[in-house]
């Protein structure tokens, strides 16, 4: 039986592969079941991964030193290339409207937490490596401890990465907690009715959706009489708006509207406008009528209503008026859904793999434009594992490029976390340009995260827990709790009050920038239970982009200038 000890405590001479691997297994798989585990409605996810590698550690066990740091490298690199991939294409869209206030505030958290941090480790005397440590676990950001591990070890310093993982793990369970604290703290110190809040974000979501919207219009204005369908919009100038059906008033007759198709006094078209040119497209044709969508198909009539999907590479960054569908194959394109949002199917809208083009046409017509655009499920559910592959090899180059900045005695790198994920960014929003296929499932990218993420916490634990109940008992480990609660709760409660009293924001979507502002998933998952709506989502999807990366950026910052 001796094969069977050494696979799990190791042989006599080191840990081996087989040893290392399975511990590894082990460790994630208990961690993972562990984490499911709820109290007060509140669950640590896969951060208990990093407990378990700490307890065996502490028991004892050990892996190889050049498989472990090397399987850390890259479950880190995997996690924040799948955090960038799923964030990529709304990085740049969350600077538009409020986005700018609420970026500005969730980097205001991140500046004033470092800067309590930096504070405690000179009024305490804990150093620099333990005190980054325990702002990472505070603000729950996982990237950030890696991204300053990688710093430590690129100035020689890797040995110190240990006391930063053991700060990292003390603070983290209170900063899930402080999170959660200072959003119940905001609410009854400002007295928020969520039943008003409720309210005050369905109207304001009212007045700044910007979808495709189906209109039914009569035709009334005399200046567009004897005018065909395509002079509209020259006539309209920069509106945004799609005819997809008519009625001719003088025939009685349905049909598919084509550029050619002339209006007449009382026809009826079906058009596809973009809300904010509602007003606009309606004043000019006519006036509204109560057709619904279903009326405009008659039992007696040849066309049908299909979404089709993209799944052609070659048509990935194409712009949809370079296809011509409607004038080689007589359909019409209304709209098309991207990520659940439907969008206006203006000729300038650049098509990418994985958008729904809802096309109104023939049976034959409409099965002519599938085998153009693909309509493939199998092939969208196949991984682009070449863009994934380039992207880390890009994300690695960027990451290593060492950027000389005066003032610090060593070249600042982006390291293995922020090139990656600078990378993912830029691809899964300009990829198309490159011919490169972006699209990945959302099944796919969270396997990946998970499994990248899972790797990189069982590796810093395993290495971590090395005498970390004596770190705990006899060398102030206790008191960085308290400091840790500190950088979590100060800065939150700063920003959270200036948030409400002096930008007036709603409370629901505070609470989603806070979540954001720390990454913290378990945080978003309580503030979406005090609402029906999904503002804290959207408030956390606007902030969490940028500030993950300015999360990875001042962890390593403090690293290479501090230590």
């Amino acid at each position: 039986m001796d094969w069977l000890h050494d696979l799990v405590f190791g042989a006599s001479s080191g840990p081996g592969i087989a040893h290392s691997i399975f511990l590894l297994a082990i460790i994630i798989a208990i961690g993972i079941q562990l984490g499911k585990i709820k109290i007060c409605g509140i669950s640590l996810g896969s951060t208990f991964i990093l407990f378990v590698g700490i307890i065996c550690g502490q028991c004892g066990l050990s892996m190889d030193p050049t498989i472990v740091n090397f399987l850390r490298d890259f479950g880190l690199i995997l996690f924040v290339y799948a955090i960038g991939m799923q964030v990529g294409p709304g990085f740049f869209s969350s600077f538009k409207k409020g986005g700018i206030t609420l970026n500005m505030l969730a980097i205001s958290i991140v500046a004033l937490g470092a800067i309590t941090a930096l504070a405690l480790h000179y009024i305490t005397g804990v150093d620099i490596n333990t005190m980054v440590g325990i702002m990472s676990g505070a603000v729950t950001n996982t990237p950030g401890l890696g991204a300053a591990q990688q710093a430590l070890k690129d100035m020689g310093h890797a040995a110190s990465s240990d006391t930063m993982a053991m700060g990292y793990a003390v603070a983290y369970p209170l900063g899930v907690i402080g999170i959660i604290l200072s959003m119940i703290i905001i609410r009854y110190v400002f007295k928020v009715n969520l039943d008003k809040e409720n309210e005050n974000i369905a109207n304001e979501a009212q007045d700044m959706v910007h979808s495709a919207t189906p209109l039914s219009l009569e035709v009334l204005n005399p200046a567009i009489f004897g005018k065909k369908i395509s002079q509209l919009t020259d006539l309209l100038g920069d509106r945004h708006f799609v005819v997809s059906r008519y009625y001719s008033n003088a025939t009685n007759e349905f049909g598919i509207a084509e550029p050619n198709t002339t209006l007449n006094e009382n026809d009826k078209i079906f058009v596809i406008v973009d809300s904010p040119d509602i007003e606009t497209v309606t004043s000019f044709i006519g006036k509204t009528i109560p057709m619904e969508r279903n009326q405009w198909v008659r039992s007696n009539t040849k066309f049908i209503n299909r979404r089709i999907l993209v799944t052609k590479p070659e048509i990935n960054g194409k712009k949809l008026g370079e296809l011509q569908l409607r004038k080689l194959y007589g359909i019409n394109i209304t709209r098309v859904n991207r990520a659940g949002l439907d969008l206006v199917a203006s000729p300038g809208l650049i098509l990418q793999i994985g958008d729904r083009v809802n096309v109104v046409g023939t049976e034959s017509t409409i099965a002519a434009v599938e085998k153009v655009l693909g309509n493939s499920m199998r092939r969208l559910n196949q991984p682009n594992l070449v863009t994934i592959f380039i992207g880390i090899v890009l994300g690695v180059i960027l990451g290593s490029l060492p950027i000389a900045i005066p003032g610090l005695s060593q070249p600042f790198k982006l390291g293995l976390a922020g090139g990656p994920l600078i990378i993912a960014i830029v691809i899964s929003r300009f990829g198309y340009k490159w011919k490169l296929i972006t699209y990945t499932t959302q099944s796919a990218n969270f396997l990946l995260s998970e499994l990248g993420i899972s790797i990189f916490l069982a590796c810093v634990g395993i290495n971590a827990g090395h005498g970390f109940l004596d770190t705990i008992v006899n060398q102030g480990g206790l008191a960085w709790i308290g400091y840790g609660f500190i950088i979590t709760f100060l800065p939150l409660i700063i920003i959270g009050f200036i948030a409400r009293k002096v930008f007036k924001i709603n409370y629901f979507t505070i609470i989603g920038m806070i979540s954001g502002s720390m990454t913290d998933p378990p945080a978003l998952a309580y503030a979406n239970s005090t609402t029906g709506t999904d503002a804290p989502a959207i408030g956390y999807a606007t902030v969490y982009p940028l500030t993950m990366f300015f999360r990875v950026l001042i962890a390593e910052l403090i690293i290479l200038i501090f230590v």
